[in-house]
């Protein structure tokens, strides 16, 4: 009877060590599962997060005066709209956006300088003025501005194609006039040739040179500023060369 007893009771404890032990490797199971499941769909929900879509829109437009340095006594009128990235101004802007991609487009900056001298009491002295281009992504929501070698803001008229821009650049001293090709993707300019003619003291804006004029099928921009002959340059992706008037003649017999 005692033996039976015995036999029975060690049954009963290594019944009770072993559910012990499967319900410990079950639980333990449980939650390696659910750390390794948190661990797969980290990225995933960190991605969802950072692709939640913006709304870029831009605010109605207003009339404004811009005073250049050499034409304070006739101001000329602006169209400056802001530039609101989900309700809130961002930044105030001119002139028409050029789409680059679907999701990335280009516009040039205005902003309000603080015309007060140090003497001056008061209220600040606002004046707007013509900044440079900025890049706008509509998926992060992001504005950030361009650097443009030598790009002037009241000198420079600028011509977006694809993801080129064209324009007349300008030295710092003002004695030098290129014509300047740059790519959103590149630092350096993919052309920048030196043109004839410079700054006068005298000059009003956008008078370095008229902006460039583009055509594809192959990709060309053409400079014509006032104190040089038209220049011509044919882009082949990171690169450009001139153009001759016998290459000219010869596509236009094609």
């Amino acid at each position: 009877m005692r033996c039976n007893l015995l036999r029975f009771a060690g049954k009963m404890m290594l019944f009770a060590l072993s559910t012990f032990s499967l319900s410990t490797i079950l639980l333990s199971t449980f939650f390696f599962s659910t750390i390794l499941l948190s661990i797969i769909l980290l990225p995933t929900t960190a991605h969802a997060a950072a692709a939640k879509s913006h709304v870029i829109t831009f605010g109605k437009a207003m009339q404004v005066k811009w005073f250049s340095a050499n034409d304070e006594a006739q101001p000329r009128i602006l169209k400056v709209r802001p530039l609101l990235v989900d309700g809130r101004i961002k930044e105030y802007t001119l002139g028409s956006a050029h789409e680059v991609t679907e999701r990335q487009f280009v516009v040039q900056r205005a902003f309000r300088l603080n015309d007060s001298l140090p003497d001056d009491t008061g209220a600040p002295r606002w004046q707007w003025q013509r900044g440079g281009w900025l890049l706008v992504d509509r998926l992060t929501g992001h504005v950030s501005a361009i650097n443009l070698a030598e790009f002037d803001s009241t000198y420079s008229a600028a011509s977006w194609y694809r993801d080129y821009v064209a324009y007349c650049g300008v030295s710092d001293d003002g004695k030098k006039i290129s014509a300047v090709v740059a790519q959103l993707s590149r630092r350096k300019p993919v052309l920048k040739k030196a043109l004839a003619g410079s700054i006068a003291d005298d000059a009003l804006p956008d008078s370095a040179c008229p902006a460039p004029t583009w055509q594809r099928g192959p990709v060309r921009v053409s400079f014509e500023p006032a104190s040089d002959t038209k220049q011509t340059f044919a882009i082949r992706g990171r690169a450009a060369d001139l153009v001759s008037d016998a290459d000219e003649d010869e596509e236009a017999s094609k």
